[in-house]
């Protein structure tokens, strides 16, 4: 379900039409976030850094994921079992799963469930979060 990496290029253009200079920081960043990393959290992406790029401040993780969302690279999620921010780079609508054991978040297909437009009567759904919760048997 995630989508292809982009490329250096794709994303030095993606960070100039959001009106940011695509810096080496920034770009090894978007790379982590895009290319690597699964439902991160700026806490984690931090740790990333500071394992392979020591130079980026927190600050700097912090700007970069603003700008990635508002340049529509990936969307922000807080999930009840967490307090933190998660940030998703499928954007394409679909709902989450959350092992409870792992804590690991898994992408569902919006085809893989149903759901009876009935119980929801005369109002017209524009969007859902939906998050279920288990264990892998």
């Amino acid at each position: 379900m995630k989508e292809a990496c982009l490329t250096t290029p794709e994303i030095e253009k993606r960070l100039r039409e959001a009106g940011v200079n695509a810096t080496a920081q920034r770009i090894a960043l978007c790379r982590f976030v895009l290319c690597d990393a699964d439902h991160p959290t700026v806490e984690q992406i931090k740790e990333w850094a500071d394992a392979n790029f020591p130079k980026i401040s927190l600050a700097t993780v912090y700007n970069t994921m603003h700008t990635l969302e508002e340049a529509r690279l990936v969307r922000s999620f807080q999930f009840p079992h967490c307090d933190k921010v998660i940030y998703d780079n499928t954007l394409e609508d679909h709902y989450h799963l959350c092992d409870r054991k792992s804590g690991k978040i898994i992408d569902i297909p919006l085809e893989a469930v149903q759901f009876n437009q009935s119980v929801l009567g005369e109002y017209q759904i524009d969007s859902a979060d939906v998050v279920f919760f288990g264990e892998q048997t």
